[in-house]
């Protein structure tokens, strides 16, 4: 497995820095919540918060993995639909940018976006328009998107259109991909439990899972029972347990791997979404289990230090420099 290409709602995260949570009751959003919203509604609330600073910036899940795995120095392609706009345009020169081969068409509706609201105390309130990326579609997904790869990484949001997610995940593995899915959030496991554990048992070889997506996923409790129910429908299972790190199985192999210590929790939004990253970037090169997880807790341990899911160039050659140790098994968990 040498080059992955990712599938996932195309979205743009605009972060505004609030001065107070006035807004949040202005338009009685709840903090920290997360809220699917017309653009009618996300552009008054744009509108109210005019003049206070903001920066642009990829969102998405599947986005957030495969712009990391780029700077990870992974040859990547990322699949998904935006609107003929300037934030699509933004959207397409970014990954453009990043090396990331867009595999990205236009909609009718505008463009996704996600309005991240952070209060004073750090903690994200988002307000989120799925627009153009709602309209990628079934008969898009042709054979020749995925030549040249070798993994297909699904986005588990995109569960709300089956027919899309199954038309992705079969054509892979008809061109000799494999396929790889992060579950998302439990919630969205509970709501399309069956169609999931079809998905699982017949096209997917890597399943990525927090403890709570787990539970929801197997109805095990416990997460090494979850781990092994996983396993036993696919070849490789990831189950994150929080700070306690994770635990991963592959044929008769299982291995609990810790996780790196954040010097400052910020924001724990993207940690999953890097943790693959890490974890499908070390499968890339060939690298133990051990390592894989190593290298997805690094990454996934240095985005709950900032806000968003961008960080600076510091930040990265840290990470280059515990991959490298890690590579050298000087630096496992």
């Amino acid at each position: 497995m040498k080059r992955v290409i990712g599938i996932g709602n195309a979205l743009t995260d605009m972060l505004v820095n609030l001065k107070s949570d006035a807004v949040l009751d202005e338009f009685g959003l709840a903090k920290g919540s997360m809220s699917l919203v017309d653009t009618a509604l996300q552009t008054k609330i744009s509108k109210s918060v005019a003049g206070l600073p903001y920066s642009l910036s990829l969102g998405g899940s599947a986005g957030n993995t495969i712009r990391a795995m780029a700077r990870l120095g992974c040859k990547v392609g990322f699949i998904g639909k935006v609107g003929n706009d300037t934030t699509g345009d933004f959207f397409i020169q970014a990954l453009e940018n990043l090396h990331v081969n867009p595999a990205v068409s236009r909609g009718t509706e505008r463009s996704g976006k996600c309005v991240s609201l952070i209060s004073p105390d750090g903690e994200r309130t988002m307000v989120t328009y799925l627009g153009a990326a709602l309209e990628l579609s079934a008969g898009e997904i042709k054979p020749a998107i995925f030549e040249g790869y070798d993994c297909l990484y699904v986005e588990g949001y995109l569960v709300q259109n089956h027919d899309l997610i199954l038309s992705a995940a079969r054509t892979a593995k008809e061109c000799g991909l494999k396929v790889a899915i992060d579950l998302a959030s439990f919630n969205v496991v509970a709501e399309n439990l069956d169609f999931l554990q079809r998905l699982v048992a017949d096209y997917v070889d890597i399943v990525f899972a927090n403890e709570d997506e787990a539970r929801a996923f197997t109805g095990e409790d416990e997460p090494l029972n979850a781990l092994q129910r996983i396993s036993e429908m696919t070849s490789l299972a990831v189950v994150k347990i929080g700070t306690k790190g994770a635990l991963i199985k592959q044929g008769d192999e299982v291995v609990h791997v810790g996780i790196m210590a954040a010097a400052k929790r910020v924001d724990t939004t993207g940690a999953g979404d890097f943790y693959a990253a890490g974890f499908l970037a070390g499968l890339c090169e060939g690298l133990t289990l051990r390592q894989c997880g190593t290298i997805g807790a690094i990454a996934a341990g240095k985005v709950i230090e900032v806000v968003g899911t961008t960080f600076g160039e510091e930040a990265w050659e840290d990470i280059f420099r515990l991959v490298n140790k890690v590579k050298t098994e000087k630096y496992l968990f």
